[in-house]
């Protein structure tokens, strides 16, 4: 994004700041004054095009509000669309990580938590600066659950995210 300046984004956009929408200032190349910018990729973020080249809406917001831009961005609550400012965040890749929703090949509905076939228990794990951290084996399921959530608040703090509606 070198090419790219907070100067040529004040020119070219508005910010809504109810919806986090980027706004097109100018019309041209088929795009009209006062559009909202971008359409969503194929993994759910929204894309904008500028001097033929793609970029993602988070960052080109992150950057017109901040002034720079992080090697990393966070949504905060996990929805790829909602670019309001601030439900961006610098992360690190690993923060960023502990912020995944639940998988969606996930079978016991809880994040670190996994049928053992060996044990025929529910097997618990998660992960800290990319290491696993096996928890132990538990017969309950709730209790495996509970285990991982009180591990996950603990070692990943605010950007621990445990995969259902109540973060």
């Amino acid at each position: 994004m070198r090419d790219v300046t907070v100067d040529l984004l004040k020119e070219l956009f508005d910010y809504d700041k109810e919806t986090g929408d980027l706004i097109w200032k100018v019309s041209k190349g088929g795009v009209t004054s006062g559009a909202v910018v971008g359409c969503i990729t194929q993994y759910g973020y929204k894309q904008v095009r500028i001097n033929k080249k793609s970029y993602l809406a988070h960052r080109i917001v992150f950057l017109l509000h901040k002034g720079y831009l992080p090697k990393t961005l966070d949504h905060i609550n996990g929805d790829r669309v909602d670019n309001r400012i601030e439900n961006l965040r610098p992360v690190t890749i690993n923060q960023n990580q502990h912020n995944r929703k639940l998988n969606k090949n996930n079978t016991s509905g809880h994040k670190g938590v996994s049928w053992c076939k060996l044990t025929n228990k529910w097997k618990t794990s998660i992960k800290l600066e990319g290491k696993r951290i096996n928890l132990g084996t538990f017969d309950n399921l709730e209790e495996a659950a509970e285990v991982v959530r009180e591990a996950r608040e603990e070692l990943h703090g605010s950007y621990a995210n445990h995969g259902d509606d109540n973060d």
